[in-house]
């Protein structure tokens, strides 16, 4: 390559919104509007990016290093398919480990499509033609809003891992569990407010959380868009569910998603004595499956 195209090439890609690098080894970092995201790629032996990859999202306010993300990559690069973890910013510059309940939430539940999307054009760059997206819990309830609404030709196929269901009288229930409050009172409070004002409020796994306005907002107003099986026949391509059958955290999955799975469009897997992490040999068991559909 000479050194007319090698200029060219550089200053394509530093005018490019965001901006990116890839650091040593594994880790890689992407500028996106001002926030450096991080990263994991995991690379199957004799591959290269030319052979597809598998972008894999996180579920609430956790990481890609956490072990549910971390096994899936080792056991998807044990039968020959490359993998990008992303680590979600929620609004903090190069985020890692887990998102600290002392730490003020700003973040936007439909971050995460923006960054799922930053991460898939990424990707194309890279020489990236063919692509599956996964998601575990929450992630995978983002993926699916991301594969519903924001699709690319470039995705070929979706596996979700005990992704969220939803609805507004389950949501009104586990908040009341898990704060001892009722959800009107700081949903009330939240639409009284501008969306950058701040509060305190129970929040996700956070209780007396700092969030904004905004943030409280856009996870607990009503979104029909919050619920995985109701996104299923939007999507495009052919999609996995990979359910836990002792999940204590996501219920009824597989229930809400089996009459809807013809084994075409929409397929269900069911890992027995497995929990919502896919603890010890079910996160084995998950990949297995789903290293098979990405295959066939």
């Amino acid at each position: 390559m000479n050194r007319i195209l090698l200029l060219a090439l550089f200053f394509f890609f530093a005018a490019m919104s965001p901006t990116m690098a890839m650091a040593d080894g594994k880790n890689v970092q992407f500028v996106h509007q001002g926030l450096q995201l991080n990263a994991n790629l995991t690379m199957a032996s004799g591959k290269s990016l030319k052979d597809g990859a598998v972008l894999i999202t996180h579920g609430t306010l956790a990481h890609n290093g956490m072990q549910i993300i971390a096994a899936m990559q080792k056991e998807l690069a044990g039968h020959g398919l490359n993998s990008l973890a992303i680590s979600l910013g929620y609004g903090l510059s190069n985020r890692t480990g887990m998102y600290e309940c002392q730490t003020p939430h700003r973040h936007i539940y439909t971050d995460a499509l923006d960054e799922i999307g930053v991460w898939v054009a990424w990707l194309k760059t890279q020489g990236v033609s063919k692509l599956a997206l996964m998601g575990h819990s929450r992630g995978g309830a983002q993926t699916a809003w991301f594969a519903a609404e924001r699709f690319d030709p470039i995705i070929s196929k979706v596996v979700l891992l005990a992704p969220m269901v939803w609805s507004e009288s389950a949501m009104k229930e586990q908040y009341r569990n898990r704060f001892g409050k009722e959800l009107s009172e700081p949903l009330a409070k939240a639409r009284k407010m501008k969306p950058a004002e701040m509060m305190t409020a129970g929040f996700l796994a956070c209780p007396d959380a700092q969030v904004s306005a905004g943030s409280f907002l856009s996870y607990y107003a009503s979104e029909p868009r919050f619920d995985t099986p109701a996104l299923l026949a939007s999507i495009k391509a052919p999609v996995l569910v990979i359910a836990a059958d002792n999940d204590q955290l996501i219920k009824g999955l597989p229930e809400r998603v089996k009459p809807l799975a013809d084994g075409k469009k929409v397929s269900l897997t069911v890992i027995s004595d497995a929990d919502h992490f896919f603890n010890n040999f079910a996160a084995e068991d998950a990949a297995e499956a789903a290293a098979k559909f990405l295959k066939d």
